[in-house]
């Protein structure tokens, strides 16, 4: 993707805490007939400094037939929000929109042993619903078993990341100030999530806590 050198980001830890924070991403892939993409819930794992990334599909998804041609694209994303100009100090401005985003490019691969799967399933479990994970293991194992059946677990070994956060960066601490008050006061969950991301990188005139909502 484009990104200006001064919304790069090339710290690992801020990429990772990021994928982490927002699991929930596009996978893309390119086919003969253009880009196919699903929205999925994903398990970012960091060993000895290889990233990989594991999900899994349904398996009337066709998107798993796909896989592992070619490289595949992780969209990560995160709160965004429109910017008004009236917020700066220089009157002609134009309006934007700040947002922060990590493309995970790679190769992926189908898992399709069983208990592959079954790892993948019960890691999202533990991941997302921790409480479900006692009713999960009490079910009958035939059930889970054609529960098995009906996804297709896959991971993506990461091959390049890039770590883009728009967040103001080239405007001056006045204005960062002005627009962090604007979004942490918006009534918009991710426009304050915005504000928030944009005080955990040292922008704006107040280090710390957000101010308080007006």
């Amino acid at each position: 993707m484009y990104i200006p050198e001064f919304n790069r980001i090339e710290d690992r830890a801020t990429a990772l805490a990021f994928m982490r924070a927002n699991p929930f991403a596009i996978l893309v892939a390119a086919t003969g007939t253009g880009p196919f993409a699903t929205h999925l819930p994903f398990l970012i794992n960091d060993s000895d400094g290889q990233i990989t990334i594991r999900g899994h599909f349904a398996k009337a998804n066709p998107h798993w037939q796909i896989i592992g041609k070619q490289e595949s694209l992780i969209i990560f994303h995160g709160p965004h929000a429109y910017i008004s100009p009236r917020l700066y100090e220089i009157r002609e401005s134009v309006p934007t929109w700040n947002y922060a985003a990590v493309h995970v490019y790679g190769k992926t691969r189908i898992l399709s042993d069983d208990s592959d799967a079954t790892r993948v399933l019960e890691d999202l479990i533990t991941q997302f619903d921790m409480p479900y994970q006692a009713q999960w293991q009490s079910l009958s194992a035939d059930y889970r078993t054609r529960m098995l059946r009906h996804i297709v677990a896959f991971e993506l070994i990461a091959t390049r990341i890039e770590t883009k956060f728009k967040l103001s960066q080239n405007r001056t601490k006045a204005e960062q100030e002005n627009v962090i008050r604007a979004l942490v006061s918006s009534p918009d969950s991710a426009a304050a999530g915005t504000a928030t991301l944009m005080r955990e990188h040292g922008l704006g005139l107040i280090t710390g806590a957000l101010p308080p909502k007006a």
